[in-house]
């Protein structure tokens, strides 16, 4: 059979990094690329194992599996239906799958791949990328890649920005990882056979434009906070002066525990400078967490807490609230207003310049609040509420959630509104410099 690619193809197909990114434009050909690149590396290397991935089934259906249909040979290999797998004659396999919610990938969890490919990579989460790199492996001493394709935008822009683009120089690898950008003028093929494609692109707007046609990655398409950029709000950290009033705020479940410090100086700045984020920690773990992370001495003024926390549960009579209470912490509870907390915690994050000229916020982080600094700039807003913010992917949700606690209950006198010229440069501010992270997150 004679198969034919784009340079720039090619340039993925022969890709030996164990991380490579074709990403940018639509139309640039990635998808197809991913579909030659996994039949060239079944036929090459017998009894091979494949996963190809898309975020939803459907979207696999009626791409990925359709595409595949038409490309492989009959006299290579065949699909199962009912497994989603091509079975090749010489034992290799190519299943493709998909990974729904967060929890789908420990489907995955005693699979063996020897390269596992993501089509649309920024339609997952950075949980399900490092989750199911750990199922590349094996004996069978084949390479071991993950290759993955994708255009701008989605809930995971941000860290597959900050993963690949901002610290990869495009073609050369570094670190096991290579970036390859796709144009769409790339695509000999589509623009000899549409010639018309790029003129219909065009009529997107802007932003879409931006990122579908030009393939840039520097944009807040979809994002609930695009006040926030790290240039902005993460600080230099410092020793707070102890007559600073602080603040304890949590979203709590087994699931998370999302808990922050906060400690507000006498302008009114709230200053994030402590974060505990982890998982599987029942109430009583939760409390001496949160207790072995404060200082001796230390004075916490007052704690938030969302109101589910302070439901008595009909068996025991004892809420969540009261067991942290049993244990030393004593919360307030927080409101459960979300659209008015988020209106808060927005007017925390509104840019706005001091005595100086310079730009700065009324709320600032410390680069220790990692997973702050993560999720604030992922989470989406709401499809059918648009001045909320979405609650899936739900891992993004706890700590924007916590700090909204505190927003809400804290809230500060309204600022001065910046003139329409400072609005103009702050908008190109923060779309420009495409929040990248001096802070090296």
């Amino acid at each position: 059979m004679e198969l034919q690619v784009t340079r720039r193809q090619l340039e993925f197909i022969r890709s030996e990094a164990f991380e490579t990114l074709f990403g940018g434009a639509a139309g640039g050909g990635k998808s197809y690329a991913q579909l030659i690149d996994a039949l060239l590396f079944a036929v090459t290397y017998p009894r091979s194992a494949q996963l190809v991935l898309r975020r939803t089934f459907p979207e696999l259906k009626r791409s990925l599996i359709r595409t595949s249909a038409e490309l492989y040979p009959q006299s290579l290999a065949r699909y199962t239906e009912t497994t989603h797998r091509w079975l090749f004659f010489n034992g290799s396999v190519i299943e493709f799958g998909y990974c729904d919610s967060e929890g789908d990938v420990t489907k995955y969890q005693s699979a063996e791949y020897d390269v596992i490919r993501f089509d649309e990579l920024t339609h997952f989460t950075e949980y399900q990328f490092t989750y199911l790199l750990s199922r590349i492996r094996g004996t069978n001493g084949y390479p071991k890649q993950v290759k993955s394709s994708t255009n701008p935008g989605g809930v995971g822009h941000d860290w597959v920005k900050r993963r690949y683009i901002d610290p990869l120089i495009p073609g050369e690898q570094k670190d096991g990882k290579l970036f390859l950008p796709a144009k769409v003028q790339d695509n000999c093929f589509l623009m000899k056979h549409d010639p018309d494609y790029v003129k219909r692109m065009e009529l997107l707007g802007a932003k879409e434009r931006r990122a579908l046609l030009y393939g840039e990655w520097d944009l807040f398409e979809g994002r609930y906070f695009d006040e926030f950029s790290t240039d902005i709000h993460v600080c230099e950290p410092f020793e707070l002066p102890e007559h600073w009033r602080r603040y304890l705020t949590i979203d709590y479940g087994l699931d998370m525990l999302a808990a922050y410090w906060i400690a507000l100086d006498p302008q009114g700045t709230a200053w994030v400078y402590r974060e505990r984020y982890q998982s599987g920690l029942i109430l009583s773990r939760a409390a001496e967490v949160m207790l072995e992370a404060e200082q001796p001495g230390e004075h916490i003024a007052q704690r938030f807490a969302p109101p589910d926390l302070f439901n008595r549960r009909q068996e025991t009579g004892r809420s969540a609230a009261d067991i942290f209470a049993e244990h030393g912490l004593y919360f307030d509870r927080a409101s459960a207003e979300r659209i008015p907390g988020w209106y808060a915690l927005k007017e925390y994050l509104r840019p706005y310049r001091d005595e100086q000229g310079v730009l700065t916020a009324r709320l600032k982080i410390f680069p220790c609040c990692r997973n702050l600094i993560r999720t604030l700039p992922a989470i989406q807003h709401d499809k059918t509420q648009e001045n909320d913010t979405a609650n899936t992917p739900h891992e993004l949700t706890h700590a924007p959630d916590a700090l909204r606690y505190f927003a809400k209950s804290v809230y500060p006198d309204p600022l001065p509104a910046l003139t329409s010229a400072e609005e103009r440069e702050t908008d190109e501010f923060l779309t420009f410099q495409g929040g990248n992270n001096r802070w090296n997150m």
